[in-house]
């Protein structure tokens, strides 16, 4: 168990490395497209909290990621740039305080009906940005200017924003990790295994999964901050339930249960995006990538039933007969 551990510290520790030294080697697209998988990570770890960690299946993810996207623009003002610090908190506040009041009201419900009722306050919002003047409608906003633009934190540069980026993903990363080290994370931890028992022996749960969900919802706010500042355009289909749907087929691709399984998740499923949607590699077939892409989903699902993380000790135990640890 202990060199399990060491284990997943290397592997984390070599990760974040990585990422930290690809702009000496990336080019501009590149590190552009790495930027944004960075924000998925980042989106995807937000939904690890709930899922993987507390056991609550939310099908809302990408309303907070959109409203945080849809504040950082409709804050920015028109005639100069925003300033990140003012900008950045209030995305988070905002979404943190939208997902406070569907937690406050969905997590009285408990399974299937949890779901619904997550998707459907999240198609509530898809709605009111689609069908007002509010966000644009359906063919979205764009932001003026650049928050931080001219000064020293110049987000509008692709390797500044890259590790602006990679900081707030390293942040997640450990916050969540301690988080989940805390008395909130070992009561998650319960609520995920046996709520019943625990309501059984007098435990409230209902405060720790609101707190974890308006955690998540606040998680969720920042990724749809950076998404708008690297796109500097806004539209409706950062809510939709699609992008929900691909975030949980992120965490479960990767392992759920796992932190650094999202971000894997996340990774593998952009670049398998991007794999078939090539058509120097696949020619006319690239335009039904969506059934390329499913394939090797459901195949690695079905192959690594714990997910990529458990990759090495699959092989570990093929090879040797033994399990890795």
């Amino acid at each position: 168990m202990i060199y399990k551990e060491k284990g997943k510290t290397l592997f984390v520790g070599l990760f974040f490395l990585a990422l930290a030294l690809y702009p000496l080697v990336g080019g501009e697209y590149s590190i552009t497209l790495v930027n944004k998988i960075m924000i998925y990570a980042i989106l995807a770890l937000s939904l690890e909290l709930l899922v993987g960690s507390t056991g609550l299946v939310c099908f809302g993810q990408a309303a907070f990621f959109g409203i945080g996207a849809y504040a950082a623009i409709l804050l920015s003002p028109e005639d100069g740039p925003a300033s990140v610090w003012f900008l950045l908190p209030a995305c988070v506040v905002l979404a943190a305080t939208y997902a406070l009041f569907v937690g406050a009201l969905s997590l009285r419900t408990k399974g299937v009906y949890f779901i619904m009722v997550t998707l459907a306050f999240a198609q509530m919002a898809y709605y009111v940005v689609h069908d007002t003047s509010l966000g644009g409608g359906s063919d979205g906003i764009y932001m003026y200017f650049t928050p931080g633009e001219e000064t020293w934190l110049d987000l509008s540069n692709p390797v500044i924003l890259y590790f602006f980026t990679l900081l707030f993903l390293v942040w997640t990363f450990v916050f969540l990790a301690i988080l989940l080290r805390s008395h909130l994370g070992r009561a998650l931890a319960g609520i995920r295994i046996n709520e019943q028992r625990m309501l059984a022996s007098g435990f409230s749960t209902y405060p720790y999964k609101l707190a974890a969900f308006v955690t998540s919802g606040g998680i969720a706010g920042m990724a749809g901050f950076l998404f708008a500042v690297q796109d500097g355009f806004v539209n409706p289909e950062m809510l939709s339930w699609h992008l929900s749907g691909a975030l949980l087929v992120m965490i479960i691709l990767g392992g759920l249960g796992h932190l650094h399984g999202a971000m894997i998740g996340a990774f593998v499923f952009v670049f398998l995006q991007e794999f078939f949607k090539s058509a120097e590699i696949f020619g006319d077939f690239a335009e039904h990538w969506h059934l390329g892409l499913g394939l090797t989903i459901i195949i690695s699902v079905a192959l690594l039933p714990k997910g990529l993380v458990g990759l090495p000790e699959l092989v570990q135990k093929r090879l040797f007969g033994t399990q890795a640890g």
